[in-house]
């Protein structure tokens, strides 16, 4: 009753249904299940990365279009609550002003990039988002006296958010602001998520679908394409900016690196694939692989390393140096055995 409530779609896997679960009792509880400051930023940034990538699912999943830009509407959220941090009086007020305007910002980027480009064919859309994002990192790196440039920008958070902050014990953890922090980063992305799950389920997500599947058939029988796929595009830009908002709220530091790197923009395309596009769920699968190979997949091959000592060849494969080849061995893999992605191979078993 709650999921038709919510969204209407329901995981259809009984396998689906259990990691879901899984992944969201271990996110809502991380910081008593996993208690030190590495685990807990791991999760955070997972928190962070499934609403991003559900956001840009959105665009790529339901709509069929293919945009380099989504990295830079993380950046509009995440430069939006640094500079409201920096410039107003340390407090929530700053937050929720730099996280507005960031969104407003995102939208309204993301609704003139499409008015004046979403009539174009998609490779073409594509190569134009490209240009403007890297014109946009190119001037935040130049900006030196707004945004810092390369050293980025650090800056102060209300102190409830912070581990100065104390509250006392529970279940024999302490419970300080870092802690008070993670949660506004979990429930946050989960209500965005659960609004995105609603939107990509109701009558306008159907229309992007069909828009998706053939766009000439759809404005045939009267719907407004380039309306819609612009519609689509301020709403994933301004949830792309709610993550980017969030994430600078968490590490409380921005720079071009954190938010506006071409190579997150890959990652997010890399956990759209894995977890499997047009479905949203496939957003939480991939991020929760995704993040957690890259924090933990060096530290397990220099396990595996000191374990296989005594045997020819193989210490030198699992050297932690060697971290990045594996990961990308995994994730040919994952591609050449999931075509579909992770959801899709467990919703139809093709």
């Amino acid at each position: 009753m709650l999921v038709n409530l919510i969204s209407g779609d329901r995981p259809r896997s009984t396998i689906l249904t259990i990691l879901l679960l899984v992944v969201l009792v271990c996110l809502a509880l991380a910081p008593f299940l996993f208690p030190g400051v590495r685990p807990l930023d791991t999760a955070a940034r997972i928190c962070v990365f499934i609403l991003l990538v559900a956001s840009y699912d959105l665009l790529l999943g339901y709509t069929g279009i293919v945009s380099f830009a989504h990295t830079m509407f993380f950046g509009f959220g995440a430069y939006g609550v640094a500079l409201a941090s920096i410039h107003m009086e340390r407090g929530w007020d700053a937050l929720l002003v730099g996280t507005l305007a960031g969104a407003l910002a995102a939208a309204v980027v993301a609704f003139v990039i499409g008015l004046f480009s979403l009539r174009v064919r998609a490779i073409f859309f594509a190569m134009i988002t490209l240009a403007v994002a890297s014109a946009v990192a190119v001037l935040v790196s130049q900006l030196f006296q707004l945004t810092g440039g390369e050293d980025g920008l650090t800056y102060q958070i209300p102190r409830e958010l912070t581990p100065a902050f104390r509250l006392g014990e529970v279940f024999g953890v302490r419970i300080n602001g870092r802690i008070l922090n993670y949660y506004l980063v979990f429930f946050t992305c989960l209500a965005l998520f659960l609004v995105l799950l609603r939107i990509v389920n109701s009558p306008f997500g159907t229309v992007l679908e069909a828009i998706r599947e053939n766009d000439f058939r759809a404005e045939a029988i009267g719907y407004r394409v380039v309306a819609y796929r612009t519609a689509a595009s301020c709403l994933s830009a301004a949830m792309a900016a709610f993550a980017g908002s969030l994430y600078a709220i968490w590490l409380r530091y921005v720079g071009p690196d954190t938010t506006l790197s071409f190579e997150i923009m890959l990652d997010v395309l890399l956990m759209v694939v894995i977890g499997g596009m047009g479905t949203m769920y496939g957003a939480v699968l991939g991020a929760v692989i995704f993040v957690l190979a890259q924090n933990y997949l060096q530290t397990l091959m220099g396990a595996g390393a000191g374990l296989t000592q005594g045997l020819p060849l193989i210490p030198q494969l699992l050297d932690p140096n060697r971290w990045l080849m594996w990961l990308g061995i995994l994730f040919v893999l994952s591609v050449y055995f999931f075509p579909t992605g992770i959801v899709g191979r467990l919703r139809t078993g093709k």
